[in-house]
């Protein structure tokens, strides 16, 4: 098993350029968000894990000794930054674990589901998804066919009326079939409203290629939480207190 760890973002709600610091380095409770990221992906080697760079890289590097990095030169999409991960994954033929670096709230338990359910159904792509109740934010949505498994995502850019309405959104993480992953990354064309590469394209190239993708949807979650703004950071770190507290 091997896990591409995406940290390339510069995250400017978070005034990145004033304190030059790359997203996922902003601390919360004291800690960098990546930190938390490498905690719950413990399972995997460290030697096992490749960390995306860019903004900043070097402060990413400093952080972390030891670990080994890829560098995407330009901001083009989640797509583009797996792609920068290719040379060192290009004779590996197991699965890969695709995951942000700044998900703190992400649990070790659910990835571990997320491999599980990936394995028993020998897929090519598995997606972590999560249904959502409330206020639907501008996330990806997730389609499923009538078998009722994935058979696309949809990025809210790209998604008409009737797919915002869909309540079951992306998470951003994925086990993938390593080469496959490639092979399809290799095919991916821009997107037409921002010019970006999609990894979220992945899953439907590979069903056109006989593949098998499925998605494992999470209810009642807050592990989702996203840290785009100051206000999102503040709403993590209490989320973060509650659960130190609940488990001493």
């Amino acid at each position: 098993m091997k896990a591409v760890i995406l940290a390339a973002g510069k995250g400017k709600r978070l005034h990145s350029e004033e304190t030059k610091l790359p997203k996922c380095m902003v601390r919360a409770n004291g800690r960098p968000l990546l930190d938390y990221v490498l905690d719950y992906t413990s399972f995997i080697p460290r030697e096992d894990k490749i960390i995306v760079v860019g903004f900043y890289k070097e402060v990413i590097e400093a952080h972390l000794p030891g670990y080994s990095f890829a560098f995407q030169r330009e901001q083009k999409g989640t797509g583009d930054a797996v792609m920068a991960a290719y040379d060192l994954l290009a004779d590996y033929g197991g699965d890969v674990l695709v995951i942000n670096g700044d998900m703190p709230l992400i649990r070790e338990s659910s990835l571990r589901a997320l491999l599980e359910l990936h394995r028993r159904e020998a897929n090519d792509c598995t997606v972590l998804t999560y249904y959502e109740s409330g206020e639907l934010p501008p996330f990806g949505r997730v389609l499923r066919g009538a078998d009722g498994r994935v058979c696309d995502i949809r990025e809210y850019k790209d998604a008409n009326e009737s797919e915002r309405a869909v309540r079951e959104l992306n998470g951003g993480i994925y086990v993938f079939d390593c080469k496959k992953l490639f092979d399809c990354l290799q095919l991916l064309e821009p997107s037409e409203a921002t010019g970006e590469y999609y990894i979220t394209d992945v899953p439907k190239l590979l069903l056109r290629r006989g593949g098998r993708v499925n998605g494992l949807c999470l209810h009642d979650t807050d592990e989702f939480c996203g840290v785009n703004t100051p206000d999102d950071l503040l709403l993590v770190e209490e989320k973060l207190k509650s659960r130190k507290q609940a488990a001493d």
